[in-house]
C-alpha cells in the first residue's frame, strides 16, 4: 500500500523544472502528482510518476540528484471536513505527519492526498481501522 515518490534537488534557476519535465516526457514517463518547495537557492521537487524506477534511472543518468521515499496515497472525500477527518484519525493514532500534497482525481468525488508520515505501518493500520481508503501503488501510477 506504499507508493514510491521521487524527490529531485533543483537549483533555483530558470528552466530547471522544465528540464526535468521535458526529460521525463521524452521517456514517456507521466507525472501523476507533484509538489515543489523552494528557497532562494534551491528547490525540492516531489513527484509521483507512473514508472518511478525508470524515472530515477533516467534522471540520475542526466546528473540530477534524486532520492526515493515511500509515501501513502489516501482517497479523501472531496467535501468540507474530508481532510480533517483523516488528519484527526492520524493524530488519534499518534501518527506524525511530515508533509502532504493533494490533487483531484478525474470523475471522482475524492481527492487523492499523498502523505509522508513517520510510521507508515501504523498509519495504514489506523486508516484501515477507520475505513479510510488507501490506494495501492499500481492504482496510483495508473491514474
Amino acid at each position: 500500500m506504499q507508493v514510491t515518490q521521487i524527490s529531485i534537488f533543483l537549483e533555483n534557476k530558470s528552466g530547471r523544472l522544465a528540464d526535468v519535465c521535458s526529460l521525463l516526457g521524452q521517456q514517456n514517463i507521466n507525472i501523476r502528482a507533484l509538489s515543489i518547495a523552494d528557497t532562494t537557492d534551491f528547490g525540492i521537487l516531489r513527484l509521483i510518476v507512473n514508472e518511478p524506477a525508470k524515472a530515477v534511472k533516467i534522471l540520475r543518468e542526466d546528473s540530477f540528484i534524486v532520492s526515493e521515499t515511500e509515501v501513502i496515497a489516501v482517497a479523501v472525500p472531496d467535501s468540507p471536513g474530508g481532510l480533517a477527518e483523516v488528519l484527526v484519525r492520524l493524530a488519534q493514532g499518534m501518527i506524525n505527519l511530515e508533509y502532504l500534497y493533494a490533487f483531484l482525481g478525474q470523475k471522482s468525488n475524492h481527492a487523492l492526498v499523498i502523505f509522508r508520515v513517520d510510521d507508515i505501518p501504523g498509519a495504514l493500520r489506523v486508516l484501515g481501522e477507520s475505513g479510510i481508503k488507501v490506494l495501492p501503488s499500481d492504482e496510483v501510477y495508473a491514474l
